[in-house]
């Protein structure tokens, strides 16, 4: 979360020659941002990072000069799912491409647009007696904006990234695997991230616990379970702003494209809740839409697959024909949607009263969700009005609404581990894989 990191200060290195770093990460928005650094100056330091444009950058430097270091032609910018990124070095090797590895996702990267290995037994910064921060540059800037669990760090020893994750048996997909058996080292770690009033608990058993810096947010969106976000990328007029790693969207005032999750469903019934923080010039809208936008004016308004409801005068659009619906809605409002594409109809709440006089779990009262040619559905939000911004905190399930946290939990179906302000209708789910796998 942006302007938070966690710190502590390495002690006496086990090895300076080996060493590994784990870390499971969920970007928000491109740009250079540090994930982990050991710090004393900026010639002084070693670094793993997001460069300008979101390509992987290593570096361990002294005296100003880099002993190691590699920066990726990959670009990690898919803000939908977690990267796994495992970076390792032991200079004692005697081929210099082995003493500096990186692996995303269980693969070794090959491909690289500049490369440094260290000499034979060359120190790595990692080790020195310096602070050693998570989530910033170490001078108090350039914060990552985003997710980031089960960080690890082994002091003198280079380890497989097979320690940390594992290829599902069943999807192929990359899976998380918590370590076990690991000689961690004396400045080792491991920050689970478990224990929400206390996010930098070591659980190595080293107890070499982290300082809390701001006001970090523990997230139920996990690798395990990845929750939808905001798509930062399907943003037709790159006008938009996101932040709170993806969960809030100031629109753009450039258009009035659509703001669509990341995750899209084809059948099963799922709910979300959308709270307008700041309803700009007032035209603020919620819906679902079946396709990214591909125009600055193709909201969730206007589309022939789109169904909205419209904060101005609460009617709603669908198909891009309007009538009436329910009341107007503004800042501080909150919107739930309930989607329930096994019978191709919607429902719309303001603060928990759904509009329309629409009951979602009884199916009365909704409204008719049109044909959609790619045959899948996101919710977003928008703004009609290319002059102003509206701005929007998105709970998929999270149970904050940007950094606030809801105010009562309400119910949540069976199973389902989602978080919300109000009760979600019985039968309707979180927006997230786990609920995708098992209910869509």
């Amino acid at each position: 979360m942006a302007s938070t990191s966690l710190s502590r200060t390495n002690g006496t290195a086990t090895d300076k020659k080996k060493f590994t770093l784990s870390i499971w990460v969920k970007t928000c928005a491109v740009g250079a941002k540090y994930l982990a650094v050991v710090y004393n100056d900026d010639n002084n330091r070693a670094l793993f990072q997001f460069g300008g444009s979101n390509d992987i950058v290593f570096q361990s430097k002294y005296s100003g000069s880099a002993n190691a270091a590699l920066t990726t032609n990959r670009l990690c910018r898919d803000p939908s799912g977690w990267y796994h990124f495992v970076l390792n070095g032991d200079s004692t090797e005697s081929v210099a491409t082995d003493r500096l590895k990186l692996f995303v996702n269980g693969v070794q990267e090959t491909s690289f647009a500049s490369d440094t290995y260290p000499s034979l037994n060359d120190d790595f910064y990692w080790g020195e007696t310096q602070d050693f921060y998570i989530g910033q540059k170490g001078d108090g800037s350039d914060y990552f904006n985003g997710l980031m669990s089960n960080i690890v760090f082994v002091d003198g020893l280079a380890y497989a990234p097979t320690e940390f994750g594992a290829v599902d048996s069943t999807s192929g997909i990359w899976k998380f695997k918590p370590p076990s058996g690991l000689t961690y080292g004396t400045n080792g770690f491991w920050l689970k991230g478990e224990n929400s009033g206390a996010l930098g608990t070591d659980s190595s058993g080293n107890t070499n616990t982290f300082t809390t810096a701001g006001s970090p947010t523990q997230a139920i969106d996990t690798p395990s379970n990845v929750l939808a976000t905001f798509n930062s990328i399907d943003n037709y007029w790159a006008g938009s702003t996101f932040s709170y790693g993806n969960t809030k969207v100031v629109t753009s005032s450039l258009s009035y494209a659509a703001n669509l999750s990341t995750l899209g469903v084809s059948t099963g019934k799922f709910y979300a809740e959308f709270k307008c923080t700041d309803e700009g010039r007032g035209y603020p809208q919620v819906g679902i839409k079946g396709n990214s936008p591909t125009a600055a004016s193709d909201g969730v308004s206007n589309g022939a697959d789109s169904v909205c409801y419209y904060g101005f005068n609460g009617e709603k659009l669908v198909g891009g024909s309007s009538s009436p619906y329910g009341t107007t809605y503004g800042t501080g409002d909150i919107i739930g949607v309930a989607m329930d594409l096994t019978n191709n109809r919607i429902f719309f709440s303001k603060n928990n009263v759904w509009q329309d006089s629409g009951d979602p779990t009884s199916s009365t009262g909704a409204i008719t969700i049109p044909t959609s040619t790619s045959g899948w559905y996101f919710m977003g939000v928008d703004d009609e009005d290319n002059a102003g911004t509206n701005t929007w905190e998105a709970n998929f399930g999270n149970g904050y609404f940007g950094i606030t946290q809801v105010s009562s939990a309400g119910t949540s179906s069976t199973d389902d581990d989602s978080i919300w302000e109000y009760d979600c209708p019985t039968g309707y789910y979180g927006l997230n894989t786990k609920n995708i796998n098992t209910y869509g």
